[in-house]
Formats: structure tokens, sequence, C-alpha cells
């Protein structure tokens, strides 16, 4: 992604990142963390105790903390126009807003939409909020299902931006189903706080108002999400609260940074998480690929696809010469 932001001239910044342990009792998680990124060929890592946290975040509070210096920001509003500009003269086309209707397999796929019919050799499908209904329009009979969760954000008033230089993360708890808030600072200097979790009532539901009744429904009749309620009710219930009270959203992000206050908080923006819940009600919180004749769905594409978004094309590259060879 860097080579990429290079090559194109969109801005970035490799900043690092701490992800912060606030008691003894993430500890072990933290640690366990630590030894997952040397796996994984993350070089650099380091473990910083109370002092060197400061020095790296000195508003931060906790007792240990891994540094992540590989950790990056970039504008992906301009990295997407990149890309855009990239396949269009590669000969490809761009279509926005054009819901696909209809998905016919016969020699080659049929791609039916709401702007055209288009043919194709193979069909990769990575509709986002969208991907599991472009399966089943495919003919895949997985079960799995997109519940749309909305998240978020606060920004910091900008006399307080001081307060986080980087990127601020909380250890995270593999017993719960969302990663909880953090603090990310922006291309553009400012810092958002967040995010939240909560049922969106429309699978591009961005506010409270927002409500899509085949989506809610859908959503709502997937016994999949009744089981997941039933797993984390508290956690579910303690999601909802804290959108609607702004001082408890204020007190989680204390954990991180003491110093933080209510009035410290301006409005910020929101997405859509696109979750893909098993029928089982787990969240799945890896990559999910459904294969078939010439095609590929990507089903779930976890956080951060954003910015990984040029490795899972290789990947997804890799998938489709072995559907082709096998």
């Amino acid at each position: 992604m860097t080579a990429f932001c290079d090559l194109h001239h969109v801005p970035y910044r490799i900043c690092g990142k701490i992800v912060l342990a606030t008691d003894k009792e993430e500890m072990p998680r933290l640690h366990a963390l630590y030894q997952r990124g040397l796996a994984n060929g993350l070089t650099d890592l380091q473990m910083l105790g109370p002092e060197e946290i400061r020095e790296r975040e000195p508003h931060a509070a906790g007792v240990a903390a891994v540094y992540v210096p590989q950790e990056g920001i970039v504008d992906f509003h301009k990295v997407a126009q990149a890309l855009v500009q990239e396949i269009t003269l590669r000969g490809g086309v761009v279509r926005c807003s054009s819901r696909v209707e209809r998905l016919k397999q016969s020699v080659r796929w049929q791609i039916i939409s709401e702007t055209g019919e288009d043919e194709a050799d193979f069909l990769i499908n990575c509709a986002g909020l969208h991907s599991d209904r472009v399966s089943r329009l495919a003919g895949n009979h997985d079960r799995t299902q997109i519940v749309p969760f909305r998240g978020e954000y606060y920004r910091l008033r900008p006399e307080r931006d001081y307060l986080v230089r980087n990127l601020i993360y909380p250890v995270p708890d593999p017993k719960f189903p969302f990663l909880g808030v953090h603090f990310t600072r922006q291309i553009d200097g400012c810092v958002e706080a967040g995010p939240n979790a909560v049922l969106a009532f429309a699978r591009e539901g961005y506010r409270y108002a927002d409500i899509n009744l085949k989506d809610l429904i859908e959503s709502l009749t997937y016994g999949g999400f009744w089981r997941f309620l039933l797993r984390y009710p508290s956690i579910c219930w303690d999601e909802f609260y804290r959108s609607c009270r702004k001082e408890l959203f204020c007190h989680s992000l204390q954990r991180l940074v003491p110093e933080i206050q209510v009035d410290d908080l301006g409005p910020g923006g929101a997405g859509v998480r696109a979750q893909a819940l098993s029928p089982s009600g787990e969240l799945l919180q890896d990559f999910y690929f459904i294969r078939q004749p010439h095609a590929l769905h990507v089903v779930n594409a976890p956080s951060p696809a954003a910015t990984a978004s040029l490795a899972i094309a290789d990947e997804i590259i890799d998938r489709m010469k072995d559907a082709f060879n096998p």
C-alpha cells in the first residue's frame, strides 16, 4: 500500500500504534498479541512500560503496551480514486449505484444490473454489505448472512487533539465480539474516537433515522442474530446504551486517555460494518470465501480491509488461478 501511495502521490504517514493494557488482567492477552505479531513477521515490535508509554503517548495511561511501528494512516478516499484511475487506464469500467439484479451462468456469466447487462468468464463478488445477497443470486445456499453493525465516532475538539499523538488501541479480548473504542489520528490531523457497535436498521444505515424494512426484517428473522444476542446480551445492551449516552462513551475512552472529558467530544461520522454472522450466532472474525465454478465470493472482509485491499487482491488472484487450474 505504501508503494501504491508513493506511485500515485496519495498522502500517508507511518506513525506507529500502541496497544494499551490498562490493568494487569490484560497482560497475558497483551503478551499473546506480541508473540502473534512476531510469528506473523512484524519487525521491531516493542513491549513498553508506563514510562515508555508516556514517551510515545504522554496522555495515555496503562501498565504496559505493545508498540507497532509499521502502523500508519492514509487518505483512503484518494486511494479509492487512484484505484479507479488505474482500472480505467487498463480498460476496465467502474459503475456506481448499479445494483445487481440477476446472475445467470451458462458458458459465461451474465450479470444483469440496473444499468445494463455484462458478461464475464469469471465472477468475483466483493459486494461488502450485500456480498451474501450477490452470492445467493449466483446460486449459493450458504446460510451465512451479513448483519449490519453501525460504528459511531466522535471527533476531539481541535484544541484537544494534542491528547492523542497517533493511534491508541485497547487490548482485544477474544471473549467479546467487538474490539472496543480507540483513538485514531487522521491524515488531516484530526482525532477520531470510537467506534461503538449497534445494529443498523438498514444495510446502509449510517444514522438511527435510516431504516430499510427489508434489511431490518432480514436481520430480525435470522436465527444467527438471536443466538448472537443470547450469547452476548449484556455487551449488546451496553453498546446500545453507550450509543444513547455520550457520558458512557466518554467513560470508555477515559480508560485509555483519562484526561478526555465529555465536552472534548464533538460530532463525528459513522460507518457500517459488513459483518458476516453464522447460523450458530458466531461473528466471523476472518476472511470468508465461497468458491463455485468460475466464481469467487468474498463474503466477509474484516477490518482493516481498506488498507489491506491490495494484499486481499493478491489473495483473490491466487484463488482465481487455483479455480482455473485445480
